[in-house]
This record gives structure tokens, C-alpha cells and sequence, in this order.
């Protein structure tokens, strides 16, 4: 599936993100499993809460982490998260 830009982004209801306290880590849980995820990708997939598009997402994270560049970075994670179920776009 291909990521549209222009439409919302929401994380899956589906699944759940949440701190796992035995792995330091926050996580995608599933009834089929859990996957680990790195802090950036932490804090895109919580900024998925079908409020924000693609261009929102990568203004607010340049913002808080205070760089640039980042839109292809988080296209391509966005693009697997879109593959893996992780997010819907609206």
C-alpha cells in the first residue's frame, strides 16, 4: 500500500503501543505477538492519532528533536507501518 501524503494518519485499533518495562522499550502489541521499536519510531507511530498527515508529522518531530530532513526517513517507516497494519490512513 502506498502512503497518501494528504490523509490522516491514525495507529491501528488493532493493536497497542505501549512501554515494556522487562525490555526498556515501547512496543506494538498484538494477539499474534509484540514488536520491538526504536525511539524514533516510538515517537512517530505516537504521533498517529488520526489528527496529523504526513507533512504535520515530520514539522512537529523537526520541531521537538530540533533537525531537518527527516520527511524521507519518516515516509519509509510510515510506508512500513502502513504494510505491517500498524496505521490507517483516513
Amino acid at each position: 500500500m502506498t502512503l497518501n501524503p494528504e490523509q490522516l494518519l491514525t495507529f491501528s485499533p488493532l493493536h497497542r503501543l505501549q512501554w515494556e518495562e522487562v525490555q526498556q522499550k515501547t512496543v506494538i502489541l498484538y494477539p499474534e505477538g509484540m514488536v520491538e521499536l526504536n525511539q524514533s519510531s516510538a515517537e512517530i507511530l505516537k504521533l498517529c492519532d488520526g489528527t496529523r498527515h504526513l507533512a504535520q508529522l515530520v514539522q512537529e518531530l523537526e520541531t521537538t528533536f530540533e533537525t531537518s530532513g527527516l520527511t524521507a526517513d519518516i515516509t519509509a517507516f510510515l510506508e512500513v507501518a502502513l504494510d505491517n497494519g500498524w496505521i490507517t490512513q483516513n
